[in-house]
């Protein structure tokens, strides 16, 4: 698997800890983004085929910058994550553009590529 992955999160541990999971189970990082303004950026910078997205980040909500990425032509898949459960965020998930929703406590490879099948 050859998955280019922009890891989007707020705390350095978070995106640490992910790069390292990810990388191990064959994805490749290829950059990571603090707050949703340089997750946009960084989308049309990097052109991940995966964006990685916190749900809860310090500038704009995750849902409004999935669906920003999500609504550019060529878009990569977006993936949700967050310390919540998908049960906090009703049908937000799905009218974001996202593919879907992992827990951080839960973030597996095997997860993901689920996700983006």
């Amino acid at each position: 698997m050859d998955c280019t992955v922009l890891i989007v999160d707020d705390h350095p541990s978070f995106r640490a800890s992910a790069r390292v999971l990810l990388e191990s189970e064959g994805f490749n990082v290829i950059g990571e983004a603090v707050d949703g303004a340089s997750a946009v950026s960084e989308t049309c910078r990097l052109k991940p085929q995966l964006v990685l997205l916190d749900v809860q980040l310090p500038d704009i909500d995750g849902f409004d910058v999935a669906a920003r990425i999500t609504g550019r032509p060529d878009s990569p898949a977006v993936i949700l994550v967050s310390s919540r459960d998908s049960s906090d965020f009703g049908p937000l998930v799905s009218r974001s553009g996202a593919r879907g929703f992992v827990p951080k406590a839960e973030l597996s490879g095997e997860r993901v590529q689920e996700l983006l099948v």
